[in-house]
């Protein structure tokens, strides 16, 4: 990369990202000690007391990006240690709260929690459509940014996002930054899973025996500290330009396509239209694909148009460039991907459900005269999630990248694969499990004995470690695929797309669940699902969505090996900064 201007080029950010007054944004300290390219010159009052306060440094950083230094990433992922604490210290215990305090039976209980949990996880699509085309910077006149300005145009709520706003952070034509922002979403997880033990060990054990009152206050407080703590940064995030409506521009390219359904497709893909190279362009361009040629009928210029009247500004609903298009192509090929993610999601959905009431049946004490509380069972989970997410970042991809000799390793959607076997290896041990209790609980009962079973809770750790593994490889691996390969406009929508798998998921687990009630009903006289889990039939639930999870599984694979992933031409241009390939 060659050097442009004092510095060079690397030292500023080409993802059309700006910072918190709206200026260009550095990748490097230089944005604090006012060393700016000639195109920005004077737009930044320099302060090198400031760097030096805020970080004690007082060396050359010319070359760091500023993301390893600034404290944006405590920032951020303190607020979603907060969320995640309060978030599953509801969701985990929700349960008991239906069954115990509402007295709802286990069947019920497990669709309200279904449905709380989908409810939760779906809307962040609104949030995210919100995030991505209306809050945030206004869009500016033009791509170059006036030297002179200074004032902060309009910050909207991005917190709703937290993931994307995390990932928008790193340049991903930075080289330094692109290594980082792949670790990004272990760490992100990695506090989400700090989040979730303190949620189910500490506000779960308030809720059982100091008072439900209490840990919502706790948990309110918590929320309030970190969300000052969050603004707090504001001064050193990057913000992402809003671009208006995502889906305007696949439904330009939807329109343009079918007014050109009649033309021939042209004999060299490049005779498609495609932003001039020699232009400003506001973000990066897209390579050409060979998939779903239909849609490239919305970039053919009409042997009525010239070069300057495309030149000139066409009208967007009867003329896309590649970029549009292979952006619309992104979005189709992620729809079956999403839908082959849904029954990991239903897997998932039985660990904050029939998992908890099974723990609480069983005998609590972990060691002599130490019980937990039913719902804190779900904290193995979270210490799945983390050591799979460990040895994923520090052993699997050193080797894999010297294996393969790519950055990643393996590609996005291998990670993924892999982490849904675990799905039926959970779904089975927790069938034999279950099975295993309901002969204890009917030796038990045939004994006389009343209560719950002598069984341990431990018996359930296996499966809950078996779930963490298949989250720390598939959920992790979901957000970054969510987030890589959508359009670099849907990027909050990408993660929102990650969330609503579990949502959807606890909605497919609602709805699996009245479909076997009714059937085992109907067909054996007797519900799977009965209202003395003794002589419910978890067991052969289990067996099925480990049978579900299997044949799903192998549908993945086959989408996976013809998936064809996003590939960028080229870097946004900002200011001065010449475009470069990216391979």
């Amino acid at each position: 990369m060659g050097e442009e201007g004092e510095g060079g080029d690397e030292k500023w950010v080409h993802d059309s990202s700006v910072d918190y007054k709206g200026r260009v944004s550095s990748s490097s300290f230089n944005w604090l000690c006012g060393k700016l390219p000639p195109s920005l010159s004077g737009s930044v009052d320099g302060d090198e007391s400031l760097k030096v306060v805020l970080f004690g440094m007082n060396g050359n950083h010319e070359n760091e990006p500023i993301t390893t230094k600034i404290p944006h990433h405590f920032c951020n992922l303190s607020i979603e240690l907060s969320e995640r604490l309060s978030y599953f210290g509801l969701a985990t215990d929700l349960f008991n709260y239906f069954s115990k305090v509402l007295n709802q039976d286990s069947k019920t209980a497990a669709k309200n929690v279904n449905y709380w949990i989908g409810v939760t996880t779906v809307m962040p699509l609104l949030g995210g459509f919100l995030a991505d085309a209306i809050t945030g910077f206004k869009p500016l006149d033009n791509v170059s940014v006036h030297p002179k300005a200074k004032t902060m145009q309009a910050i909207g709520n991005t917190v709703g996002i937290l993931g994307s706003f995390g990932a928008d952070q790193f340049d991903d034509n930075h080289p330094v930054e692109r290594k980082k922002k792949m670790s990004y979403f272990n760490w992100w997880n990695f506090a989400l899973c700090c989040g979730l033990l303190a949620g189910v060990t500490v506000i779960v054990y308030v809720d059982e025996y100091v008072g439900w009152g209490a840990s919502y206050l706790i948990l309110t407080s918590c929320m309030a500290f970190t969300i000052l703590t969050f603004y707090a940064g504001k001064r050193f995030y990057r913000y992402r330009l809003p671009e208006g409506s995502p889906l305007t521009p696949m439904l330009q390219v939807l329109v343009a396509a079918i007014a050109k359904r009649n033309l021939p497709y042209p004999s060299n893909p490049d005779l498609l239209y495609e932003v001039p190279k020699s232009h400003k362009s506001k973000g990066r361009l897209l390579c050409h694909t060979n998939k779903l040629r239909f849609l490239d009928k919305a970039a053919i210029i009409e042997d009525k148009e010239s070069l300057q009247s495309v030149e000139k500004k066409q009208s967007p609903w009867r003329l896309a460039t590649v970029t549009k298009v292979e952006e619309m192509k992104l979005v189709l090929n992620m729809i079956p991907i999403w839908f082959t993610t849904l029954t990991f999601g239903l897997c998932v959905a039985q660990a904050t459900t029939f998992f908890i009431k099974q723990s609480d049946t069983m005998n609590l004490e972990i060691i002599k005269d130490v019980s937990i509380p039913s719902a804190s069972i779900y904290s193995i989970s979270a210490v799945g999630m983390i050591i799979s997410v460990t040895i994923y970042e520090k052993i699997l991809v050193p080797l894999l990248r010297r294996a393969t000799g790519t950055e990643r390793g393996i590609k996005i959607l291998q990670r993924i694969g892999f982490g849904m076997i675990f799905s039926v290896l959970s779904m089975s041990t927790a069938a034999l499990v279950e099975r295993k209790r309901l002969r204890v609980a009917e030796e038990e009962l045939t004994g006389g004995k009343t209560g719950p079973v002598s069984m341990s809770v431990l018996w359930l750790a296996p499966q809950y470690l078996i779930l963490g593994f298949g989250d720390g490889f598939t959920l992790v691996g979901l957000q970054e695929y969510f987030y890589g390969q959508v359009p670099d406009s849907m990027r909050s929508l990408g993660i929102a797309f990650y969330l609503s798998v579990i949502g959807v998921g606890n909605f497919y687990s609602s709805l699996l669940i009245t479909v076997v009630d009714h059937a085992t009903e109907k067909s054996n006289g007797t519900s799977w699902f009965r209202k003395d889990l003794n002589k419910s039939r978890l067991d052969n639930f289990y067996w099925l969505l480990a049978a579900m999870s299997g044949l799903n599984l192998c549908v993945f694979v086959f989408l996976a090996k013809r998936y064809s992933y996003k590939s960028v031409e080229g870097r946004v241009v900002v200011a001065d900064c010449e475009e470069n390939g990216v391979s």
